[in-house]
């Protein structure tokens, strides 16, 4: 509902609309801008006034929170140990309690941990209660003229004794046809991400670095066969869309986890029932039921628990405990989950991300039940990835066969590590081994190397799909793998329209001779719709700082018909960054107060004009 305010709002930015450009009329220049010889003037200074003191509420929304934290409220919840530390501060060590010296363990993995511990009290209280085990694993008899398939995965009811789940297994499994599933290039069949998509193993047709040596951080770019792709979803794929990804834990690291925690050899292949009592684990998006399902010890570590992407929670720190045979360790794992140890345990969580390798060999002693660290580790969560290309127009011929591709581009993320000094994201991880492999077998002749993407179509309804227009101006403002949707958009632009004054890039890099992304791969009027902005090379400048030299521009675009300003990228730095300069942008050119011109962006967004997608 509109009201008079934003009735008002509307009226006196108006005011500030330059006119539709006549045929005659050249739009405004992205390329040649007249703002890009000119400095950005910094704003006055004003006379500092004195403070008084004042109650003021600084957070009332999800946005504040971000602003002020610099995370979303999802990040800053999941780094929360929900203690209240971060309120009240550690406790101080009090006079009339009893503290013991214990013997620390002597390895890398717990001196890197930091652990801020000098003694640890004789009586502890308000230790977390050990966690209900929510996870059983239970051996299966097979009937002897059964083949053991490569993914066994078969969902059962829960009703009934041992007995009858037996039978009803074994009956199942007779029932089985002797095609195989590969658990090497896909997920168990259990492992449904999200209702109708099931996850599809996409075959890569080619892959290749973006970045050059010396780049900050590695982007690879993969051309996926999709041909095949099961139908009968009722989406298809869509320019800006973004798919998903189902990447499993790094098989060294499944290993290496089954090693420390003594699971035979013989086991971990081997056909177990895994019966849930509750929840939604191991699928990703299910009902919340019990389950009964035959599956294999590594593939349930592989492809259904996460492994390294959170911080260490009480419940596993309290499993750890429980199982430690050595004193000393116990003793410090049980400080952990205390109300005296619960300032350190706070540091603790908030540091660098300490993965389950990393506390198994921090206390080699605690070798709890595989099924019971299943209880309490986190779900393995797909991720997603948008297109970076226009879906519709992607095919080639091989084999006297067509084929549909499909392009993105990922940024590999790295983490401190304390063995190998950092440790790559699950998924990014993922893409880069499957890249530096197929490289490789290229390199050492293979024609036709097969590696695998495990993938669902996932987000074909997001902002930037949603609001994607054939015809319209755009403003499109991305840095680093942000920008990869957008060759998307100006590749379908090219296709239906005269790209010339309808469409145009602004590029935030680091240095464009070693971070630029898809250069010389946007079309024929690359020179005229795109523009790189680096930070790093030159006088520096960042995206954000291009967008207020570039305010005509940017004002035509968002009061023109269908206009739209995309956003895409970090949400730290370069996205809070964009939108301040947005706003900054309307104070100037609409004659707005600061206020009304957050009100004209938010009423920009509410009406599809300015899609911000980020992360």
């Amino acid at each position: 509902m509109t009201t008079q305010t934003d009735l008002l709002l509307a009226q006196r930015a108006a005011a500030s609309i330059p006119e539709e450009p006549q045929p005659e009329s050249a739009t405004p220049s992205l390329t040649y801008s007249s703002s890009d010889e000119q400095e950005i003037e910094e704003p006055a200074q004003s006379v500092p006034r004195r403070r008084r003191a004042s109650t003021r509420l600084i957070a009332k929304s999800p946005e504040d929170v971000q602003r002020i934290t610099g995370e979303t409220t999802t990040q800053l919840i999941q780094r929360c140990c929900g203690g209240g530390c971060c309120l009240g501060g550690a406790p101080k060590r009090k006079k009339d309690v009893e503290y013991e010296t214990i013997e620390f363990p002597n390895n890398d993995a717990y001196r890197s941990l930091n652990l801020k511990i000098n003694q640890i009290p004789t009586t502890l209280n308000g230790v977390c209660d050990l966690p209900e085990q929510t996870a059983f694993l239970q051996p299966v008899r097979r009937p002897s003229n059964v083949p053991s398939p490569s993914e066994p995965a078969v969902p059962f009811g829960t009703e009934g004794n041992a007995v009858s789940s037996v039978a009803g297994i074994e009956k199942t499994l007779q029932e089985l046809t002797l095609e195989t599933f590969d658990t090497q290039i896909q997920p168990p069949k259990f492992v449904q991400p999200h209702p109708p998509h099931h996850v599809f193993p996409a075959r890569i047709h080619n892959t290749r670095e973006l970045t050059k040596s010396g780049a900050e951080k590695r982007t690879f770019h993969f051309d996926l066969d999709v041909t095949n792709y099961p139908e009968g979803e009722g989406v298809d794929f869509k320019v800006g869309g973004a798919i998903g990804v189902s990447a499993p834990n790094e098989s060294s690291m499944v290993h290496e986890i089954l090693e420390l925690l003594m699971v035979p050899r013989f086991l971990r292949d081997k056909p177990v029932l895994l019966r849930t009592t509750k929840g939604r684990w191991p699928t990703v998006w299910g009902s919340d039921d019990a389950r009964e399902i035959v599956t294999t010890r590594r593939d349930l570590l592989t492809w259904c628990s996460d492994i390294q992407s959170y911080p260490p929670t009480k419940q596993i720190l309290r499993v750890l405990a429980e199982h430690a045979t050595n004193e000393a360790e116990r003793k410090i794992l049980l400080y952990l989950c205390s109300a005296e140890g619960q300032g350190v345990f706070c540091d603790f969580r908030t540091g660098p991300h300490v993965s389950l390798v990393q506390l198994l060999h921090a206390f080699p002693s605690a070798k709890p039940p595989l099924d019971l660290m299943l209880s309490v580790l986190q779900p393995l969560m797909p991720r997603f990835y948008s297109l970076s290309n226009d879906p519709h127009e992607s095919f080639l011929t091989r084999d006297g066969k067509q084929h549909r591709l499909i392009e993105i581009a990922v940024t590999v993320h790295e983490a401190e590590d304390w063995r190998d000094g950092s440790r790559t994201g699950i998924g990014s991880g993922f893409f880069q081994r499957q890249a530096l492999k197929f490289i490789e077998a290229q390199e050492n002749g293979e024609k036709d190397p097969e590696f695998y993407i495990p993938m669902f179509k996932g987000l074909m309804a997001n902002p930037l799909a949603k609001q994607f227009v054939s015809d319209g101006p755009m403003l499109l403002i991305g840095a680093g793998v942000g920008i990869a949707p957008f060759r998307g958009f100006v590749q379908r632009r090219l296709k239906t329209a005269n790209c010339a004054n309808k469409v145009w890039v602004l590029q935030g890099v680091r240095d464009s001779l070693v971070d630029e992304l898809y250069s010389g791969e946007w079309g024929v009027h690359e020179d005229e719709v795109k523009k790189v902005v680096q930070s790093r090379r030159g006088p520096g400048r960042y995206v954000q700082e291009e967008v207020k030299a570039q305010a005509d521009l940017v004002w035509y675009i968002i009061n023109a018909v269908d206009g739209r300003v995309f956003v895409c990228g970090s949400s730290r730095g370069m996205g809070e960054g964009v939108e301040k300069a947005l706003v900054e942008v309307a104070m100037e050119k609409g004659n707005l107060e600061h206020d009304e011109a957050q009100q004209f962006w938010n009423l920009k967004k509410e009406t599809g004009q300015y899609i911000a997608e980020t992360w």
